[in-house]
């Protein structure tokens, strides 16, 4: 049976966000705000990734205009009719490891983790942007997502051991 990836945008709920609205009016919008399903019949093992992953989570102020997902690699590359796709090709451990399966409005999604996706960001640092990855760091060791065994497991597998070094030891 072929994954459903659901990606959505909280586009008002960050718009209201940015210019300090009311408790009370964002709890409303937060009703209002409706999902962006997409269907992608020819995507089953597709996982929500990168930017979208740390949007998804709540980690960044970013506002991904595309979806990040990860594929195998190998795997043909789906074609969006609606929706702009920015697609990574994962293989072995680096794409199976870290895996959480959620339900969006009866949708099951595949989202990475928050420190395999936090691991990733440094991965693709260059992609992503450093001081996306550094902030996705900041924000989810402030919130307490992750311990740091669980992130250095991560990083291990992404091979970005050694780079995030420092960055870790910043948070200590």
């Amino acid at each position: 049976m072929p994954l459903h990836l659901c990606v959505f945008f909280f586009r008002t709920l960050r718009w209201l966000q940015a210019f300090n609205a009311p408790a009370s009016r964002l709890k409303k919008s937060c009703r209002g705000v409706k999902s962006k399903c997409l269907s992608f019949t020819h995507l089953p093992n597709g996982v929500v990734c990168l930017v979208s992953a740390l949007s998804f989570h709540g980690l960044t102020t970013q506002l991904p205009h595309e979806v990040w997902i990860a594929i195998e690699r190998g795997t043909w590359t789906p074609v969006s009719t609606g929706t702009k796709l920015r697609v990574f090709h994962f293989s072995g451990e680096s794409m199976t490891a870290g895996i959480e399966v959620h339900s969006v409005e009866g949708v099951r999604v595949q989202v990475y983790s928050v420190p395999k996706t936090i691991a990733d960001c440094f991965k693709f640092r260059n992609k992503v942007g450093l001081d996306v990855a550094i902030e996705a760091l900041r924000e989810g060791w402030r919130l307490r997502r992750f311990t740091m065994d669980e992130l250095w497991s991560y990083a291990k597998v992404c091979r970005v051991s050694n780079v995030m070094h420092t960055y870790l030891e910043m948070l200590l």
